[in-house]
């Protein structure tokens, strides 16, 4: 869509508002006529009418799709919040898109402008795809959209097999279903997990798919059920084709006595008849691997628009996950033998040239660090001789464990590099520093080093080695930990329990990032997997609510570790206002970790669904909250912080997002508010990408890159500004992040010009005066957590 190769011939819609609101204009990003396709009239609960069109020309599998609103510059704000898809292979039938999970409709937009990406779980192959807006109210929507994909090589249109049936394994059902196929009674056609390009485990009992019932990733037959023996099915094709190979995944876990067939007679219809002569193949049976496998049966280059093929049965069960063609008239087999030695050179040269190129761009990134980390260096020494700070140090170096620096005031040195890869319009810590005036000239040598285990304002400073930074699913960092603290817990089991995968049950997806997932899911018999210093009031029959951040299984092996030490830090934290690990998935793929979830949600969305006390409540009729429970929730808020400061952890994204509700305003301090597309805005976005959250950040954090204890007291008087404001606002809402960076410079130079968040309505001066002392400049000058907590306490005396 976005990059031209579909025309605008081949996008239509059900309806536009005008000449300047066409479905030509949908296209994701584009700013072109109005700004996105509009339909013309509102669209309304449980209607379908409207919807945007792509015509592909021909058969594509697609695996992502993304959306956006209409912005125009800041002139429309109009989106669709959630949209289903409908997709069709000829035009003549149209599917409705289901996830793994039976659910249709999809997540969309929460404002005009952010593109908000949606993986297929199962991908669809088809022609035409259509974006149904759908609304819980009648509102006005645009939408610009997009597709990911490929084209359909095989060709197949559809395949017709026996209905998978239910194994009964040490009494448990396996069901073996083709769960995703899309074709009807009626129509007799259809694709499904035997084309979604999803290969089965070895052990067909687990599968790639989080929360799903064993069997899920193969179809599968007992020879029970068939007397002739074999299994058939038919393939059927857009066109004639020369058919070179099928291949077939199939599970061999004799054991458990499944193998993959012991042969297979396949038949070809190139026209009206079948031919007379099959062509068969036997496999060699394998007794000894266990491991699941493609068998690859040779087609011998049969001419055929349909296929028929009678797989035998090699033992009781017979699984298949995924069965694939190659044809020698697709383009990319159409290659003449004189030509062949020519291609083989052209291609060495591009792998040649691309290695080249490849080895270029690593020389020049190593080189741009390298330059980076000096400025980095040089910027600190200015700052220092800038600021006139006092020269004074304190006693203490890596070396030295009697250091005499407060708990409250360790540092993580990480800059955002970190968090995700430097692109074009990245903006370090150190480059934000330079859109300050007097830091746009160059860096120059600012007299003598000071120690790197020391802040320019006396604050002891780890240096990276001495920071294990906590890479979350969401591709960002959590909690900063210091070294220190991560080996005393090295040598340590993780002091939760393994929790039986089929026990969970999937509610909702609550977010994801760049390693993995967040689910929401209720689980069975929780109450005999968690410490007796913690209690559920629960029966014990009776499910609970959790949250299971998952780990993608494909995550790279930082990201694994990374996953294993938070879990291990996760386990020892045991207070009541912190979220609580409870189990843990570890045994096999993929990595989960199962912690608390409150029913009542995170206090944003919490607060933002109530209004105060008062006399407008009482007339609206609405739900109401009062000071002394907003008083009581930010009272938990700062204990949690205050157990988090004694361990010397630094939380680094303290907001109303990341604290949930329980019954009676209870609070628990959670961490995966950054994984929620509802919070995007809140979060600096580097390409599309939320990074930073600003809005919530001290000076120090934004331009130095350090977080310490301090840094999150900062956050926790703009949580507590949230709190009192009922989250109807963002913070510094009427600045925009450039300006928002631009205040933080105002605090760095001190000179009285610095934007503060204003007083709420409801707030009294004393919580207000907390806030401001928790936005000082000075990291000396903020109260510690501990202060905090016993100055809120006294306040509901």
């Amino acid at each position: 869509m976005s990059g031209g190769q579909i025309q605008d011939e081949d996008i239509s819609a059900s309806s536009q508002w005008s000449e300047s609101t066409a479905a030509r204009y949908g296209r994701l990003d584009f700013e072109e006529g109005d700004g996105a396709w509009c339909p013309e009239i509102t669209v309304e609960p449980d209607s379908l009418k409207e919807f945007l069109q792509i015509d592909l020309r021909s058969l594509h599998f697609i695996t992502l799709v993304g959306t956006q609103g209409r912005h125009a510059g800041g002139i429309g704000n109009e989106f669709a919040q959630m949209y289903k898809i409908k997709y069709s292979r000829d035009s003549s039938r149209w599917i409705s898109w289901r996830n793994r999970q039976g659910k249709q409709v999809i997540e969309g937009n929460r404002n005009a402008y952010d593109i908000v990406l949606k993986d297929l779980e199962p991908p669809i192959i088809a022609r035409f795809v259509r974006f149904m807006p759908v609304s819980d109210h009648s509102m006005n929507v645009c939408m610009r959209v997009e597709l990911y994909g490929c084209e359909w090589l095989d060709g197949l249109v559809s395949y017709n097999a026996p209905a998978g049936e239910q194994m009964s394994l040490e009494g448990q059902p396996v069901h073996l279903n083709d769960s995703v196929y899309d074709g009807a009674v009626i129509y007799r056609w259809g694709l499904g997990q035997l084309t979604d390009g999803m290969c089965g485990l070895d052990d067909f009992t687990h599968s790639h798919v989080y929360n799903v019932w064993p069997g899920y990733d193969y179809v599968g037959w007992t020879n029970e059920s068939f007397p002739n023996g074999y299994v058939e099915i038919m393939f059927e094709f857009d066109r004639t084709r020369n058919f070179t190979t099928m291949k077939v995944h199939c599970n061999n876990m004799f054991m458990k006595h499944v193998k993959a067939f012991r042969q297979v007679v396949c038949y070809f219809r190139s026209e009206a008849d079948w031919e007379a002569t099959p062509l068969s193949f036997s496999p060699v049976v394998d007794d000894v691997n266990l491991s699941a496998r493609f068998v690859t049966i040779s087609m011998a280059n049969h001419m055929a628009s349909a296929i028929k093929c009678q797989f035998y049965f090699a033992e009781a069960w017979m699984m298949f996950s995924e069965i694939t063609f190659q044809s020698g008239d697709d383009p990319t087999h159409k290659i003449d033998d004189s030509n062949t030695r020519i291609l083989i050179v052209c291609l060495v040269a591009i792998i040649l040239i691309l290695v080249a190129i490849i080895v270029i761009i690593l020389w020049r990134q190593v080189w741009q660090k390298m330059l980076e980390k000096a400025s980095r260096r040089m910027l600190d020494d200015e700052l220092t001789a800038s600021l006139s700070l006092q020269s004074e140090t304190f006693a203490y170096s890596h070396n030295n464990p009697t250091s005499s620096s407060a708990p409250s005031e360790q540092e993580s040195s990480s800059t955002y590099e970190r968090i995700f890869p430097l692109g074009p319009d990245y903006q370090e810590p150190s480059q934000l520093i330079r859109m300050l005036p007097e830091f746009s000239h160059t860096s120059k040598d600012a007299g003598d080093m000071k120690s790197p285990h020391f802040a320019q304002d006396g604050v002891p400073h780890y240096a990276e080695a001495d920071i294990v930074n906590l890479q979350g699913v969401t591709g960002g960092n959590t909690y900063a930990v210091p070294a220190l603290t991560m080996d005393l817990l090295s040598g340590k089991d993780v002091a939760v329990e393994e929790f039986p995968r089929k026990l969970l049950t999937f509610k909702e997806k609550l977010g994801e990032g760049q390693f993995g997932e967040v689910h929401l899911c209720e689980a069975e018999g929780m109450k005999e997997f968690i410490d007796e210093d913690f209690s559920f009031n629960i029966s014990d029959n009776q499910p609970v609510l959790v949250a299971v951040k998952m780990l993608r299984a494909d995550a790279n092996k930082n990201a694994r570790n990374d996953f294993l030490k938070e879990i291990k830090i996760m386990s020892r934290l045991k207070d009541p206002n912190i979220i609580r690990l409870l189990a843990v998935c570890i045994c096999s793929d993929p990595l989960c970790m199962i912690t608390e979830y409150m029913e009542n949600g995170d206090l944003n969305q919490f607060l933002s669904r109530h209004e105060p006390e008062g006399q407008m409540a009482l007339i609206s009729n609405v739900t109401t909250v009062g000071y002394s429970d907003l008083r009581y929730m930010a009272t938990q808020i700062a204990s949690g912080m205050r157990y988090l400061s004694s361990l010397n952890f630094v939380h680094r994204d303290l907001a109303t997002r990341n604290c949930l509700v329980g019954k009676n305003y209870t609070i628990k301090i959670a961490d995966f508010g950054m994984s929620r597309n509802l919070y995007s805005g809140d979060y600096y976005r580097i390409q599309g990408r939320a990074v930073l959250p600003i809005r919530w950040m001290s000076w120090e954090s934004i331009l130095l890159g350090k977080f310490t204890t301090a840094s999150d007291v900062w956050a926790f008087g703009v949580t507590l500004w949230e709190t009192l404001t009922f989250c109807k606002e963002q913070p510094y809402s009427q600045l925009t992040d450039e300006q928002v960076i631009e205040n933080t410079g105002e605090f760095f130079r001190d000179q009285k010009r610095q934007i503060y968040l204003p007083q709420p309505v409801l707030c009294p001066d004393s919580l207000y005066k907390i806030m401001l002392c928790c936005w000082r400049r000075n990291t000396k000058e903020r109260p510690s957590f501990q202060e905090i907590h016993r100055v809120l306490l006294e306040s509901q005396a």
